[in-house]
């Protein structure tokens, strides 16, 4: 028995999927994308995007499990900050290495790539928090902080057809060179000295991330509603 095609016109249509066009303006994005390139293209053909978003992932929670176990052993900074850069390497390079090999799956990309942020950024978050390097409330307010900017972030993204990966200067890449720093410094003390009163160094800049993030949310926010409305004004 031949079996008829369909004809074209009773075809169920392919659903198309345009990718957002992508902004990186952060300090290290020039540098940092010729070193992607550069690993993308000298990396073993066993390795996937897939293996390497799973790395990201997993460093990220080792980071948050590290920052607890450092309350009671401070050396536990140092696995942080290896954690750290496993978490850059499957997170920025899982990408680049699809785009090199041209195996790009833009929907999966995204969506996978971001709820695995969100989730190790709970996770690391959580884990600051427990780490007694600063007052849980502060750990709370980042947390919260950016949360709302990713969600502001997903939503331009899908509205304007454009992902930011920055916000001005500064990126997800310079963020971890903080923390880096920041745990290089709390290794010798804890503590910072600010107009005579002695402060957790953590509850420092996280108290000024946490702000910046929300002061950025708003104004970020408002700019991307401004640009909506004149795209889209009331008749």
């Amino acid at each position: 028995m031949s079996s008829t095609p369909i004809p074209s016109a009773t075809r169920i249509p392919t659903r198309t999927f345009t990718s957002a066009r992508r902004i990186n303006r952060s300090l290290t994005a020039g540098t940092e994308k010729r070193a992607l390139i550069y690993l993308a293209e000298h990396a073993p053909a066993w390795l996937t995007s897939d293996q390497l978003t799973l790395l990201g992932l997993t460093a990220q929670i080792g980071a948050g499990i590290a920052y607890a176990l450092a309350r009671y052993k401070r050396f536990a900074l140092l696995a942080v900050v290896l954690c750290l850069i496993l978490n850059w390497l499957g997170d920025s390079l899982d990408g680049t290495l699809a785009r090199v090999r041209h195996q790009q799956r833009p929907r999966y990309g995204f969506y996978v790539d971001h709820i695995v942020d969100v989730f190790g950024s709970v996770a690391l978050m959580c884990g600051l928090a427990c780490s007694g390097l600063l007052h849980w409330q502060t750990g709370i307010a980042m947390l919260i902080a950016f949360l709302i900017l990713s969600a502001e972030s997903y939503l331009a993204t899908y509205t304007l057809s454009t992902f930011e990966l920055s916000q001005g200067f500064f990126g997800p890449t310079e963020l971890r060179i903080l923390l880096i720093l920041g745990n290089l410094a709390a290794l010798r003390s804890p503590w910072a000295h600010v107009l005579g009163h002695r402060l957790l160094l953590f509850d420092i800049g996280g108290a000024i991330g946490a702000a910046s993030m929300f002061v950025l949310a708003i104004v970020v926010t408002i700019r991307h509603t401004t640009e909506l409305y004149q795209q889209e004004p009331l008749p």
